[in-house]
């Protein structure tokens, strides 16, 4: 034999070897079990609930505004300050008003007087018509009939002036009115008992009327502290689990070490405007839902950031898995189960691949092999899942890593992992 050819053997036994410890080593691996978590299918108390974010709120607020345009003499009040019912609030400048008012009265007089002195116009024109229609009918020739019209005429002009003059009087009465209703939206006073929780203006400054922006017309902004509302927003794939009177425990920021109480009072009926106006098809959309505290604390404030979570249902005793115990594999095809002839040769469309239908189930456990099991499940609690078909109280199922489930096939041999206990510090 040649050296080439000896060499050539030698190569030969070398990559033999190596390939035979590799499949060796491979065989191994795969007949090692894999370490998962196990968990035994239990019973426990579970509770489902929506968690949602927004603001504190009060539930009944009010705007303070002017009514007509004026320089700020005085503020009353700051921001802060507890108000009552009727207490001055805010003094505007008066004297354009009172100047007003002056010429109301002014006008006022001047119609009264007018409507007096037409009304004896009136009579005396009466009077002559009177005498003239007498004397008529008892001296025909002393009277001539363009006479008795004349005077005629003279009464119903008359009249009509003292109509005219009542009319002037009432106009004035009205002119008044309005001064004095102006002269009297110069002082503010506060329609509800509460906070200032806003003070938008100082004094020296002009108040003008929100007709077009109510932020531009806002003085302050009082906020009945008694009822706090819990405003936060909803996703749509959550809000129609939530019903009127739902227990709610929210958790606000500025108080951590506090939970306070709540039920939902309030789901609203259309998305929010924001999420409305919004055009694009795959934004979030989400509902308003209110919450009223039952025992809110004494120095909250509006516009607080709040974090809700609202039970939407409970179940005592319910045979349930923990939620990452849960996974989706490939439904089995009930056409491969039935036996039929093969066909001759394949239409197109054969060729084509069908969608894969999922099924929800978890692995279950039966001497180290772990085989996949459909299972149907209900509310979901923190951590777990309540079963409602599928599985019996004290099976083991696997209950972990997230990577093991996630690349684990039917029939894989599993091994309970250690358990992992707390971290010990050496002194």
């Amino acid at each position: 034999m040649s050296r080439g050819a000896k060499i050539g053997v030698a190569l030969v036994i070398v990559i033999a070897v190596i390939v035979g410890v590799v499949a060796l080593g491979s065989a191994r691996k795969a007949n090692r079990p894999t370490a998962v978590r196990l968990e035994q299918v239990g019973k426990r108390d579970l509770v489902a609930a929506v968690t949602a974010s927004g603001q504190v709120e009060a539930k009944t607020d009010v705007d303070i505004s002017s009514e007509v345009t004026a320089r700020i003499l005085k503020l009353h009040v700051k921001e802060g300050d507890m108000v009552k019912v009727g207490e001055l609030l805010v003094e505007l400048d008066q004297a354009q008003f009172k100047g007003a008012v002056e010429r109301g009265q002014a006008s006022l007089a001047q119609a009264n007087a007018g409507e007096v002195q037409a009304t004896a116009n009136r009579d005396q024109a009466q009077r002559a018509f009177d005498r003239q229609t007498e004397l008529k009918r008892t001296s025909p020739n002393l009277v001539t009939d363009e006479s008795v019209e004349l005077a005629r005429q003279a009464f119903l002009v008359a009249d009509a002036n003292v109509k005219s003059a009542a009319a002037l009087v009432e106009q004035a009465k009205a002119g008044l009115k309005e001064a004095q209703d102006n002269l009297a939206r110069t002082m503010l006073y506060s329609p509800i008992a509460g906070r200032v929780v806003r003070l938008a203006v100082e004094e020296g400054e002009v108040a003008v009327p929100g007709t077009f922006s109510k932020e531009t017309g806002l003085l302050m902004r009082i906020a009945d502290m008694s009822t706090i509302l819990a405003k936060v927003k909803v996703d749509e794939t959550d809000v129609v689990r939530l019903a009127l009177n739902d227990s709610v425990s929210v958790s606000i920021d500025a108080f951590p070490d506090t939970t306070f109480v709540g039920r939902v009072t309030k789901i609203g009926n259309s998305a929010t405007a924001a999420t409305t106006a919004a055009t694009s098809t795959d934004k979030a959309v989400d509902f308003d839902v209110e919450v009223t505290l039952a025992n809110p604390p004494n120095d909250v404030r509006p516009d607080l950031s709040m974090t809700a979570r609202i039970v939407t249902d409970v179940r005592k005793n319910a045979l349930s898995i923990p939620i990452i115990a849960l996974t989706a594999r490939a439904a089995p095809n009930p056409a491969s189960d039935t036996k039929a002839a093969t066909p001759l040769a394949a239409s197109p469309t054969d060729t084509l691949k069908k969608p894969t239908k999922e099924q929800d189930g978890v692995f279950v456990v039966q001497n180290n092999i772990a085989r996949f099991r459909p299972v149907k499940v209900g509310i979901t609690g923190d951590e777990y899942f309540e079963v409602v078909d599928g599985l019996k109280a004290g099976e083991t199922v696997v209950a972990g890593t997230y990577q093991a489930i996630r690349d684990m096939k039917d029939s894989t041999r599993v091994k309970a992992a250690p358990t992992v206990g707390p971290e010990v510090k050496k002194p």
